[in-house]
């Protein structure tokens, strides 16, 4: 193979498209319904607000805004997640060649990212970790050039994506804080320019919305985030150091098959950390900062740091581990990487198709659309009007509110409240839910069908 001779963004293009067709394709002809993250969310979308019970807003404006394009078509919703990932992918390789000698390292950088699952495996379930991704990559792309270029529109943009990476998950914030200590490196330095300053205005101005409505709805979103954690629910021992140390093993195992890879690129294990090396302080940064603080948290508080929540922490790993053994390179065992980055470019969808169609107890085997089905034909069939709100738990409720024809608004109107009076009205009501406590409560049209009892209330024939 002649490296002189690759076209590397030709290369560039033909990856991205594979990798979002690829996991586009799959998961459409391989899932019956949509993912759990999925469907909750776009049951939020639903009816758009500032923040939800569970997590800041950007998730389901996205997803809305992709559903008044699409509707109702589940391949959609897998694309939607490949542009974010394809973004942030391409993102990388911009910021990359302010770093590494040449344009096919830069290629090498996020080759090297095909070796861990976060970007791909489980990029078809578009939730809050995936709509972070491309807000994270920009969000380091516009600082660096901000810090390099100073120019006011970088920093600008600097916050504009910082503000809105917050928007899509708290623990975007866990970049923010390593940033800030990289600009607490540059003043010690006396090499901080003032101007990155503005990069507030854009981020309070899009994020104070947000901020006031958490503050109007009592801190509900952190409480739950708190909750997640298991804060409090758990033995000194345990919480302060068997978290931590579960934490960190799953971490080292993340990142075996990208370390495997890596290995092929270099001729010795052999680096020199140069502390005065802005650029190389930068991407520690970015890359070990986000993670060690992650890790002091629990330790710190004793909670539990779930798998998922590390989703974008990688995503700057392959630019890091480049540029750290950059002059060590060689691409004389190039043809071995490049097997072991296609075995997993193409196991990992391979072995998702077979998940998917082997098990038949997923919730991407849920008959949403079937059940849906059912319950328009019976409303059809008894009521004048449309269906304007859907009850029941965002996955069951979410599925009827994605489903049906009139796109109805879901609300879980009914949690902890049977004597809801909406329950008695007939502006067009369906709950999903518990099929000997709907049976007692609904004064509509009561029936039953897989394992869920369904209540219709709505102006009869």
């Amino acid at each position: 193979m002649n490296i002189k001779k690759i076209n590397v963004d030709k290369i560039l293009i033909m990856f991205l498209l594979s990798h979002i067709s690829i996991w586009t394709f799959i998961p459409s002809i391989s899932n019956n319904n949509l993912p759990l993250d999925t469907i909750e969310h776009l049951a939020w979308a639903s009816d758009l607000q500032l923040g939800y019970g569970k997590h800041p807003p950007m998730v389901a404006w996205v997803l809305e805004f992709f559903y008044q394009i699409f509707g109702k078509q589940d391949w959609a919703y897998y694309f939607l997640s490949q542009l974010f990932v394809g973004l942030a992918f391409y993102v990388i390789f911009l910021f990359s060649q302010g770093f590494l000698k040449n344009k096919i390292y830069s290629l090498i950088s996020i080759f090297l990212l095909e070796g861990i699952y976060f970007y791909n495996f489980t990029t078809p379930e578009f939730n809050v970790n995936v709509c972070q991704i491309p807000f994270w990559t920009l969000t380091i792309y516009f600082c660096w050039k901000g810090i390099e270029e100073n120019n006011t529109i970088d920093w600008l943009l600097f916050g504009v994506f910082a503000s809105l990476g917050i928007l899509s998950k708290y623990l975007f914030i866990y970049l923010l804080f390593a940033i800030d200590i990289f600009f607490i490196y540059l003043i010690i330095k006396k090499k901080f320019n003032s101007k990155s300053l503005i990069s507030l205005a854009s981020f309070f101005i899009i994020l104070i919305p947000h901020l006031l409505w958490l503050v109007d709805n009592d801190f509900v979103t952190i409480t739950y985030a708190m909750h997640r954690t298991g804060f409090g629910e758990e033995g000194f021992f345990t919480a302060h150091l068997i978290n931590p140390i579960i934490f960190f093993g799953k971490q080292v195992l993340i990142i075996i098959p990208f370390l495997i890879m890596f290995i092929f690129l270099i001729s010795k294990i052999k680096v020199k950390i140069n502390l005065k090396d802005k650029k190389l302080i930068f991407l520690l940064s970015i890359t070990l900062l986000p993670i060690i603080l992650m890790f002091l948290t629990s330790i710190i508080m004793g909670i539990k740091i779930r798998t998922m929540w590390m989703t974008p922490f990688y995503l700057f790993f392959g630019v890091l581990f480049l540029y750290l053994f950059q002059k060590i390179i060689t691409l004389k065992y190039i043809r071995y990487f490049s097997s072991i980055f296609l075995f997993l470019f193409f196991i990992s969808p391979f072995t998702y198709f077979y998940i998917s169609v082997t098990k038949s107890d997923k919730r991407t085997d849920y008959p949403g659309k079937e059940i849906s089905k059912i319950v328009q034909k019976k409303w059809n069939d008894n009521f004048i009007n449309e269906i304007e709100l859907v009850s029941g738990d965002e996955w069951h409720g979410g599925n009827l509110s994605y489903h049906l024809e009139s796109r109805p608004k879901w609300d879980n109107i009914l949690e902890n409240n049977t004597q809801n009076p909406l329950l008695k009205a007939d502006s067009g009501f369906v709950i999903i839910g518990d099929i000997d406590i709907l049976k007692k409560i609904c004064s509509g049209i009561f029936f039953e069908t897989y394992k869920q009892g369904i209540c219709m209330i709505g102006k009869r024939k």
